[in-house]
């Protein structure tokens, strides 16, 4: 898959399922949960035990785009990219794994807060922007940045949830991404992995209304 074409893809998905936990035995049944609940574009931060397993496994399904989330490094970058990761995120703006992700042919999303990091992170050649952390002022603050820089592809990951996704996307979000209002810790430690479809469920459909 071309970086073009997993931006067109995010882009008509509108949302990714982003999973970060401790517990190594309900990645792999969360993120089969999400994928029920109508998710196709799927990460996995390298915090997780056994993440590039998992990537492994999951890049090999049809109709699913599994990336690595969390990439701080460039021999990150690799080891995600050979395990079959289409696309990297990362919490910061680091050129050095951007030019990995560009030089695998793969797309990057980097961490971004400020209108400058953002700029940088275009410039450095990650077509999609990471907000991280969610700014106080929410939505209002991509809709301010997008104002004088309308080619930027700002991608909300921290505080969206069922009743505001919309509300982002409306501002001029490019996508979303889900973490803990998805994945509930307290869901997945009690392997309640119905909870997680059914929210999956509900998020995919919110994100998928005119």
């Amino acid at each position: 898959m071309r970086v073009d074409e997993f931006v067109n893809t995010f882009a008509r998905e509108k949302c990714s399922a982003i999973l970060r936990t401790s517990l190594k035995e309900a990645a792999a049944p969360a993120m089969e949960a999400a994928i029920r609940g109508g998710f196709r574009i799927c990460e996995f931060t390298l915090t997780i035990p056994g993440a590039l397993d998992l990537i492994r496994e999951f890049s090999k399904r049809k109709n699913i785009i599994v990336g690595a989330g969390t990439v701080l490094t460039p021999q990150e970058a690799h080891a995600a990219v050979d395990a079959g990761a289409r696309f990297l995120v990362s919490p910061v703006v680091d050129e050095d794994v951007i030019e990995v992700a560009r030089a695998r042919g793969v797309a990057m999303m980097a961490g971004t807060f400020t209108a400058t990091e953002m700029l940088r992170a275009f410039r450095a050649g990650a077509p999609l922007q990471k907000l991280f952390p969610g700014p106080d002022s929410g939505p209002n603050y991509i809709k301010a940045i997008l104002g004088p820089m309308p080619f930027l592809k700002i991608v909300p990951t921290n505080g969206v949830h069922l009743n505001n996704a919309r509300a982002w996307l409306k501002a001029g979000a490019f996508a979303v991404g889900f973490v803990n209002t998805l994945f509930d810790p307290n869901d997945l430690a009690a392997g309640a992995f119905e909870r997680v479809e059914e929210r999956a469920r509900a998020l995919v459909e919110e994100v998928s209304r005119d």
